[in-house]
């Protein structure tokens, strides 16, 4: 136990250094170009990230346009998993489902989400759901590809175990299939929560949005704030880092039967 908590702090304490000199460079960077159009100062988004709750640019705040951003990741997250998941396993479990759909996921799966968007905005409209549709179509590929893989991977000893007890099919998928699979499809929450972050900024650019972190970032870069772009940036990257934190502990805490950290 102090062994793994050496490490993590070991871990913890090189990733900040990498952070470290990130800004010290981003900073010696600012200095010598000296133009805040091309490169701002850490102070001037400092003081953009200080004030979460002020108006930014005379709109709402970094904090309000924060938590716009938060629930359509949110819902476009969840809606892609709650078809995504049960999809994956039916199509892991039966070589008839899969002969059927593999090759048009493998057509549809490779189209960028931003590629959607033009058909978002003619089904849909501008404005939220437009924004939901492009996280959906950005997030349900990692965690579909990754249940089948997962399905793919359990080990047939397992499910021969339970035919040996004469368990239905719906209940080897139940205790045997979802467990087994948990880890792989676990990774691809993931994957798709971090996709699902990159997909909302880019929504947000559409025409008609009016908040949001994309949105913010959009309309800072068209009046030349660049410290208000980079303050939306930093929260952005600390949610992400926030999130994957959480799917690590996660990881660690439900699958370390599989060896992994």
């Amino acid at each position: 136990m102090v062994r793994n908590n050496k490490q993590t702090i070991s871990n913890m304490a090189k990733g900040l250094a990498v952070i470290l000199l990130f800004l010290v460079i981003w900073e010696i960077a600012a200095i010598i170009i000296n133009n805040n159009y091309i490169l701002p100062r850490l102070g001037d988004i400092l003081l953009v990230l200080v004030h979460p709750l002020a108006s930014v640019l005379g709109g709402a705040s970094l904090a309000q346009n924060a938590a716009v951003s938060l629930r359509e990741v949110l819902t476009g997250f969840f809606c892609a998993v709650a078809i995504a998941v049960p999809l994956g396993l039916l199509i892991g479990t039966s070589k008839e489902v899969d002969s059927y759909l593999n090759a048009f996921i493998q057509m549809i799966r490779p189209v960028p989400p931003i590629a959607w968007m033009p058909f978002a905005i003619a089904w849909f409209g501008l404005g939220f759901t437009s924004i939901i549709f492009i996280i959906f179509m950005g997030a349900f590929f990692p965690v579909l590809i990754n249940t089948i893989d997962g399905v793919h991977g359990v080990r047939t000893q397992w499910t021969d175990v339970a035919r040996m007890f004469r368990a239905t099919s719906l209940e080897r998928v139940r205790t045997v299939v979802v467990p087994g699979a948990m880890p792989v499809i676990w990774t691809g929450l993931r994957v798709a929560f971090a996709v699902a972050w990159m997909c909302v900024v880019a929504a947000e650019m559409l025409p008609g949005t009016s908040a949001g972190l994309g949105f913010m970032i959009m309309y800072a870069y068209n009046l030349g704030q660049l410290q208000v772009i980079g303050a939306g940036m930093v929260i952005i990257g600390i949610i992400g880092l926030g999130a994957d934190l959480l799917f690590r502990a996660g990881q660690a805490r439900f699958f370390h039967w599989q060896g992994r950290g």
